[in-house]
């Protein structure tokens, strides 16, 4: 049983809850988990303005996902971070290019669960989850979410990401706050969850 979580990440935000994912899946017997980066689109004088090519560097050994790899998978779980309360480019331009994949039916039945990231508190984490998901289920794919019996997202003695509809961190306007344990404990959670359910469903 193969679960893909393919990724954007400009700073390391995305990448670091992807790990914490992926270390939740491969809590599950049975499962393959796999981490790929969607292509990048920006030109690097612009990511080197942005100041985002040393913290790329970082997971820069993460392989680039092609379009046929999720084919192969039973579930994908998806990581963006927010742009204007939307997925980023990069992810949008990636997910363009599966109509083949969407002509062949092959993703339907799949599960497919989403996590992101934004700068603020209220940037757009639950509209960027829900917006997402309109693709998976265009694709047929299974929606999974982050249920209320991980409990990290009931707490209020301390600011954190997290939703019903997948992980979620908070960056900081500059990119200075990398995840919490909270964030981090939210994505393993979703990681095993997923791969709990497509295991069921691979059976």
């Amino acid at each position: 049983m193969k679960v893909l979580i393919v990724y954007y990440s400009m700073y390391g935000h995305v990448h670091r809850l992807a790990e914490a994912v992926a270390e939740g899946a491969e809590e599950v017997a049975g499962a393959e988990v796999v981490l790929r980066r969607v292509p990048e689109t920006l030109p690097e004088e612009v990511l080197k303005k942005m100041g985002a090519i040393e913290p790329q560097k970082t997971f820069a050994h993460i392989p680039i996902c092609t379009v046929d790899e999720l084919a192969s998978a039973d579930a994908i779980i998806f990581g963006t971070p927010t742009r204007f309360g939307n997925m980023c480019g990069q992810m949008r331009q990636f997910l363009d290019a599966t109509g083949q994949l969407w002509a062949k039916g092959a993703l339907v039945g799949k599960v497919g669960s989403v996590f992101t990231s934004t700068a603020t508190q209220h940037g757009g984490q639950e509209s960027t989850l829900l917006s997402f998901h309109i693709t998976l289920l265009h694709h047929g794919m299974v929606v999974v979410g982050l249920p209320y019996s991980f409990q990290g997202q009931m707490r209020i003695d301390e600011v954190t990401g997290g939703s019903p509809y997948g992980a979620s961190t908070i960056a900081g306007g500059q990119g200075e706050r990398m995840p919490s344990e909270n964030e981090l404990a939210a994505a393993r959670f979703q990681g095993k969850h997923v791969a709990a359910i497509a295991l069921k469903l691979t059976k």
